[in-house]
């Protein structure tokens, strides 16, 4: 269950932390609202990959370390005593390179990991494929793709001739001009996604798993349409690291002098 405000307030008079936040997700925002809120000094470190990102509570940088020798001597000279991954789940660089820096400092790492869609009620009617060329590949059997996947990705889909393309920023290549872009920022909401795949005679749906139950509204409305789903899988997370499923839990185990992490991932206070 959600930690209470007073709770965290209550433990982050404990300890004040030094932390940086991987990821500008709508968790890793939530989760530096909190621990600001509870007077931790706080840095939220973000890719560069949308060009309009929302308001962080905190202080934030922009851009990558420089592999895991460059995050390791980021985290020495910046003096940071906790890490948060709240990466997307398909960030896989940032979050091996974070288990990999974090051990050669010996600096405590979290990750908030999202539920996979893999237990949602109609997982088992979705196309699942380990890759975006695998994707590609079964989105060609259809005569209008909608994709989801993110400008970064678009690439591996070029060969598509009748794709609606949904994303933040416009992408930073060509695509081809039978395609339509649609420049837009969620949440959407079911009748928001049931029009779009109306209106624009969508077959098929490509996203990826991701897990956000903000982005559920599509799924939903493939399935009332009978538009055919592909979903990428995830990758394995980096072993070893402990993770929790919500900001309100990692914002408890920031404020805790030693945490303690459950079997079932779930962050519980240091008994006094």
């Amino acid at each position: 269950m959600p930690l209470s405000l007073s709770v965290l307030a209550e433990w982050g008079s404990m300890a004040v932390m030094k932390v940086l936040i991987l990821g500008g997700t709508r968790a890793g925002r939530e989760l530096a609202r909190l621990l600001v809120a509870s007077g931790h000094d706080v840095v939220s470190s973000l890719a560069g990959r949308v060009t309009r990102p929302a308001d962080i509570a905190g202080r934030t940088r922009v851009g990558g370390f420089g592999g895991v020798d460059g995050l390791a001597a980021y985290l020495r000279d910046e003096a940071i005593e906790r890490v948060v991954d709240v990466t997307h789940p398909f960030a896989e660089q940032i979050s091996a390179n974070a288990a990999e820096a974090c051990r050669l400092v010996g600096i405590p790492l979290l990750r908030i990991e999202r539920p996979s869609w893999a237990q949602h009620l109609l997982a088992s009617n979705w196309v699942w494929v380990d890759d975006h060329a695998a994707a590609a590949r079964t989105a060609a059997a259809f005569s209008r793709v909608l994709l989801t996947v993110g400008r970064q990705s678009l690439r591996h889909y070029l060969e598509l001739p009748h794709v609606v393309a949904r994303m933040v920023d416009p992408p930073d290549h060509p695509v081809p001009s039978s395609w339509q872009l649609r420049l837009e920022r969620g949440p959407f909401t079911i009748d928001d996604e049931r029009a779009l795949l109306r209106d624009t005679a969508i077959t098929a749906l490509v996203t990826k798993d991701s897990g956000d139950p903000l982005t559920e509204a599509k799924l939903c409305a493939a399935a009332e349409l009978d538009v055919t789903v592909i979903i990428l899988r995830r990758a394995p997370a980096p072993e070893g690291v402990p993770a929790v499923g919500t900001p309100q839990e990692a914002a408890a185990w920031v404020a805790t002098q030693h945490p303690q992490i459950t079997t079932s991932g779930k962050a519980k206070p240091t008994q006094g």
